[in-house]
């Protein structure tokens, strides 16, 4: 097991080397003099970059907060760049024979022109000089014309990749700060009573409060939440990265949290990165009550939660039977769960909803792709037998604080009577 973990990490070392060295060649030594400011600048950032997102992603967790934030920005937002600017280039090496075809054509149809300018004077020579003259030779042919067009075309790519991944990123950073937006959905369940028809649960999952993003975006989603006017508030999972000495005033927000019947708060699997167990107790702290494998009554339905399946590692199993099995199964069941993979239990324990998240939606594109290899559901309302479940793309970002293809949001979900 060793053994493969070193050579998946060697192969991925190598495949991040092997992509610095591309950009390299086609982002400074194609477009630059060899001895000149540009080419030192660009050779030095092909170093420092990856050694700042290599940083951020194996030792900022051994720094302070504070230190692990001058690595988290630029590491992880080089690394957004990195995807962006890849495909960009990947694209340019299409459209680059294209661009030289179209000026060396250009080039030929001016050469014939400027070969008769030089060849023919204003006036005609005696005979005598007409036959010593030497060939009329070209203007052109006599500069290095071919690789001022490769030099013009590889700077033209380069740019137009640059500003294709800087404006992809920032607006997928902005997207990020700006906070998650609310979003509806109605979901029918055919055991709901009528007097809970239009029950409204707010789900919010994978906040990631973290060296990025910390207590102004908790305030930003309490005070979202609060607006929608809930009748509950269920937090689905890796509320942050990191331990409770560091990220603790960063959740406090949380206490002002508002709905009818209360908050509720279930691990995730980054919580067990950080340390689980003060994490439950803070939140309950905060007036915010976790379901470790347990389950309330409220009115209309069951509402249960489970631990996160990474809790296994930790003496904290998620425990179906603890949450649900002893329940009436005449009452309607919301089960709170931060993976979608965990719908099979849920099926087979009779569950009606299941609120997950985990999957940011695929955070990056084409993320979304890879995601789906490993969950069910990545984003959005399906059914597994008499079982729905909503996936939340999420509220915040892990790595980089950036979303291309999947915004980040808070669902308002919306229960149906089926007997009202």
């Amino acid at each position: 097991m060793i053994v493969v973990f070193v050579l998946g990490g060697l192969a991925v070392l190598t495949l991040f080397a092997a992509l610095h060295l591309y950009l390299w060649r086609r982002l400074v030594r194609d477009v630059s003099a060899p001895r000149g400011r540009y080419r030192r600048i660009g050779t030095v950032l092909a170093f420092v970059l990856p050694l700042t997102s290599l940083g951020a992603l194996i030792g900022g967790r051994e720094l302070p907060l504070a230190g692990e934030r001058w690595l988290a920005w630029p590491g992880y937002l080089w690394l957004a760049v990195l995807i962006y600017l890849t495909f960009a280039l990947l694209v340019g090496e299409a459209v680059r024979p294209l661009l030289r075809r179209a000026l060396d054509r250009r080039a030929a149809r001016t050469a014939p022109e400027e070969a008769v300018l030089v060849a023919v004077p204003a006036t005609a020579p005696a005979p005598e000089a007409t036959a010593a003259a030497p060939p009329a030779v070209p203007a052109a042919a006599e500069e290095p014309a071919a690789a001022t067009r490769r030099q013009f075309v590889a700077r033209t790519v380069a740019v137009a990749a640059g500003a294709a991944a800087a404006g992809t990123v920032g607006y997928g950073t902005y997207g990020v700060l700006r906070g998650p937006r609310l979003k509806n959905v109605t979901v029918p369940l055919a055991k709901l009573p009528a007097r809970a028809d239009g029950y409204r649960i707010a789900v919010v999952s994978d906040i990631h409060l973290g060296p990025i993003l910390g207590r102004a975006h908790t305030q930003r989603i309490v005070d979202t939440i609060n607006g929608a006017r809930p009748d509950l508030v269920a937090i689905v999972g890796d509320l942050v990265d990191g331990t409770v000495a560091d990220l603790g005033p960063a959740a406090e927000p949380l206490a002002q949290l508002r709905s009818r019947h209360g908050s509720y708060f279930v691990t995730g699997n980054h919580e067990y990165f950080s340390g689980a167990a003060p994490w439950v107790d803070f939140v309950r702290e905060l007036g915010v009550h976790p379901l470790e494998n347990a389950r309330v009554e409220l009115p209309g339905f069951d509402l249960a939660g489970v631990n996160d399946i990474s809790g296994a590692d930790h003496h904290a199993a998620p425990d179906y039977g603890k949450a649900l099995g002893d329940r009436d199964r005449s009452r309607a069941a919301v089960l709170l769960a931060h993976q979608p993979v965990m719908i099979h239990e849920a099926v087979k324990h009779g569950v009606d909803l299941q609120l997950s998240g985990h999957t940011h939606g695929g955070q990056l594109w084409p993320g979304n792709y890879i995601a789906e290899l490993a969950n069910p559901t990545v984003a959005g309302l399906d059914r597994y037998g008499d079982t729905q479940l909503y996936v939340t793309r999420g509220a915040g970002a892990w790595g980089p604080p950036v979303r291309v293809g999947a915004p980040s949001d808070i669902t308002i979900v919306k229960l149906v009577s089926l007997r009202a």
